[in-house]
């Protein structure tokens, strides 16, 4: 497994007007605010979106960003598996903002979602809650449902990765529009 390059907040910042940058958080979060020019792949059509990828690629450097740098990593090691070689900003968009660099957002009212990792940790604690509360009224075997989740927490720490977040990117919210997709596309292959 090859690491990904890295560019820290203040490399990045003063590399940012010849950087294609990429944002692979969902619609949701990168409305939120985002590094200024950074289009929006989310992680889960980063796939469809590989020839625009290589295209930008072709023509300069490429910064993958997310919310910590972790989604970004990942991205950065398919792009790489795929002959498309990116950095990742370190620590991500909290980093950059932490950093005092401007975050953009765009203009008309904003689409509130919250990031990724919240709605992880509430629906974690939602279904945690509910198969104690189900095991206590209801039988004692949906008590198993809280130690699915707990399992799953603990699995997802240890790999680095979050099988509820895949899901939960797949809702309606966190996904962004075919037209929305297909005009950042058309930006990366230089359209």
């Amino acid at each position: 497994m090859t690491t990904p390059a890295t560019l820290d907040p203040r490399q990045a910042h003063s590399r940012l007007h010849e950087l294609t940058v990429i944002d692979v958080r969902t619609p949701g979060e990168y409305a939120g605010g985002h590094l200024p020019g950074a289009l929006n792949v989310p992680l889960d059509r980063l796939r469809r979106a590989l020839p625009a990828v290589r295209a930008a690629a072709q023509r300069g450097d490429v910064l993958v960003v997310c919310a910590s740098g972790n989604r970004s990593a990942n991205a950065c090691r398919v792009l790489a598996e795929h002959g498309v070689h990116a950095a990742t900003l370190v620590g991500g968009t909290g980093a950059w903002a932490a950093q005092g660099h401007e975050l953009a957002r765009p203009e008309g009212p904003a689409k509130a979602t919250w990031g990724m990792e919240r709605q992880v940790r509430l629906t974690a604690g939602l279904l945690v809650l509910l198969g104690l509360l189900l095991g206590l009224l209801v039988h004692p075997a949906f008590q198993l449902l809280s130690a699915g989740i707990a399992g799953g927490l603990v699995f997802s720490a240890l790999t680095d990765t979050c099988g509820m977040a895949a899901v939960l990117a797949r809702l309606p919210h966190n996904r962004p529009g075919h037209a929305d997709l297909d005009a950042t596309l058309a930006r990366l292959r230089g359209h």
